[in-house]
Formats: C-alpha cells, sequence, structure tokens
C-alpha cells in the first residue's frame, strides 16, 4: 500500500550498490496480507503489515552470533529479491511484521527508522549530549529525533537544501547550519553524517571533540575513498563508527511510530502513483527543495 524511496534505491538504480538488474525496487513498504502459505502461523489474510526486507539465513557464523545484517547467505526484498515496487510482493513470515492500526505510509518507515536506531544505539549518544547531524534529509530527520529520545540536549544539524533545514527545524534541531564552516571545531560530543557524500565525511573528525564519536551512518557510492588525517585521529583518540542496515530493530521502530514519539508525517513530501516511480527518482536527484520523502503508492 505504501513503499518509500530510498537513497539506497537510487544506488541501486545507477548500479553503485548491492543490487543486479533486473529487480523490483522498494525496500520500504507496509500492505495488506492477501494471501498465506501452509506453514504460516503468525499472519492471516487482511492483518496490516511492515517488512523488514533483510533476509538472513540464521545458521551462519554472523547469525549464530547475532549478527544477521552481516549474513554471509544475505537477501534482501527490494535489493536482491523483487520489492515493493509492485502491486504484489512476497515475503518470509520471519521478516513480517504486525502494524496493528499504524497508518500504511507510517508503516513504510518501519526499515529506515530500523537503521536509525541500529546506528543511534551503536554511537551511544548518553544524556546531555551535544550532536551534530549532517545532512538533514528523511534520515537525517529521523537520525535528529531518535537522538533527542537518546537524551541528547543540543543538535546542531548541516544542511543547504533550504526546505530540508526547515523541516530540521521544525522536527526539533536547536540550530540549523547551512555551510560545514559553521560547525564548532571539536564541538560536538557525536557527529554523525547521514549524506554519504565523501567530502562531507571527510571533514566529521573536525568537529568531534577529543574522545569524541563519529558515526558514518549515510551510503556514499560503492568504490569511493575517504581521507581523514591519521595523526588528527589519533591524538583525538575518536571513536569512529559506521552502521549497516539493523538487528532486530523492527518492533522498536513499530513502537516507537505508534507511540507517536518518531513524527513521520512531516517527512513527507510527495505520494504518487506506481507508474510515476520513473519520474519520481529524477525529482529526487534534481535536490529540489520541496521534495523530502516520496513515496509511492502502488494500489492507489
Amino acid at each position: 500500500m505504501a513503499s518509500g524511496i530510498c537513497g539506497t534505491d537510487l544506488h541501486i538504480y545507477h548500479g553503485e550498490y548491492l543490487g543486479d538488474y533486473p529487480v523490483i525496487p522498494g525496500h520500504e513498504f507496509s500492505g495488506v496480507v492477501t494471501s498465506v502459505g501452509s506453514l504460516v502461523k503468525r499472519f492471516k489474510i487482511g492483518d496490516r503489515v511492515a517488512v523488514e526486507p533483510n533476509i538472513a539465513c540464521d545458521n551462519c557464523d554472523h547469525c549464530l552470533n547475532n549478527r544477521q545484517n552481516f549474513c554471509l547467505n544475505w537477501q534482501a526484498v527490494g535489493v536482491t529479491l523483487p520489492g515493493g515496487m509492485a502491486q504484489f510482493v512476497t515475503a518470509p513470515e520471519k521478516v513480517v511484521f504486525d502494524i496493528g492500526d499504524l497508518a500504511f505510509e507510517q508503516g513504510a518507515f518501519v526499515e529506515p527508522l530500523s537503521c536509525v536506531i541500529h546506528g543511534v544505539e551503536r554511537a551511544r549518544i548518553k544524556l546531555g549530549d551535544r550532536i551534530a547531524i549532517l545532512g538533514a534529509g528523511p534520515i537525517g530527520n529521523l537520525i535528529l529525533q531518535v537522538s533527542r529520545l537518546q537524551g541528547a540536549a543540543h543538535i546542531t544539524v548541516l544542511e543547504n537544501n533550504p526546505g530540508r533545514a526547515d523541516l530540521a527545524r521544525n522536527i526539533g534541531s536547536d540550530i540549523v547550519v547551512n555551510d560545514i564552516e559553521d560547525l564548532i571545531l571539536d564541538g560536538y560530543d557525536v557527529v554523525i553524517d547521514a549524506t554519504g557524500v565523501i567530502p562531507v565525511m571527510n571533514r566529521t573528525i573536525d568537529f568531534a571533540r577529543k574522545g569524541g564519536t563519529v558515526l558514518l551512518f549515510g551510503v556514499p557510492p560503492s568504490g569511493a575513498n575517504i581521507e581523514m588525517e591519521a595523526f588528527k585521529l589519533f591524538h583525538k583518540g575518536l571513536t569512529l563508527l559506521s552502521s549497516f542496515t539493523s538487528v532486530r530493530n523492527s518492533f522498536q521502530a513499530i513502537h516507537l511510530l505508534q507511540s507517536g514519539q518518531i513524527q513521520v508525517e512531516p517527512l513527507i513530501s510527495h505520494r504518487l502513483p506506481i507508474q510515476a516511480l520513473p519520474d519520481a527518482i529524477r525529482m529526487i536527484e534534481r535536490h529540489d527543495p520541496t521534495v523530502k520523502k516520496v513515496v509511492i503508492l502502488p494500489n492507489g
């Protein structure tokens, strides 16, 4: 019923990341169960559900050590398998979650919010921390909200797209700057990149305080290298982290959405029919300030 377009979809579209053609995209989606397999126990026809797209084998070294996001036999709906940009899609029972009366468009945020929760948990944000979030797209604004729930006292957001900057202000950032030089050197307990833009990622260590943490969350293009001053990393004693997908965070995401503590409705700028998917991709890539999250409605 609703399938969000993610930055990862754009990388897949351009052949830069994971998926191989041919594939039906869409890994952030929710819908209604129309059919169940004979061994399915948790769901019935008519249930309203969201899908965690990552499918782990549960039997490799990573899975058996609770690192399912690095499963050696990993598959993903909408990446390596047909996804949610279609009227119908199949998924194994173990990656499907009941969303109750949550709106379908909110249900389409279960996957990105799960990833954000995993990343923020890795960053170990503490009560009273000062945070810098680089990028205020849908992911950056989810990171903003989850960081606040973790206890961040002051959040600065970097964003040069005026529409997204206004959104970050409305969502609850304390300061929004549009030039990276306006960030405070050595000024933040945790710096989080949500852009995946190499020159921005290169600068993250400049803004973390000594002993601070840098989380590289945004998806960069495959094959691109970052450059950071090795001595600065050493001298500042930084913790440098990355985050890949999520690990059993879907229930957390659903509960936070149902509680109303995470607001996703303001993040949605466009709702379009499935036929408009190619146009939607081009619209996102033009960086139009009016474009935030684009949700495709495959069944109208």
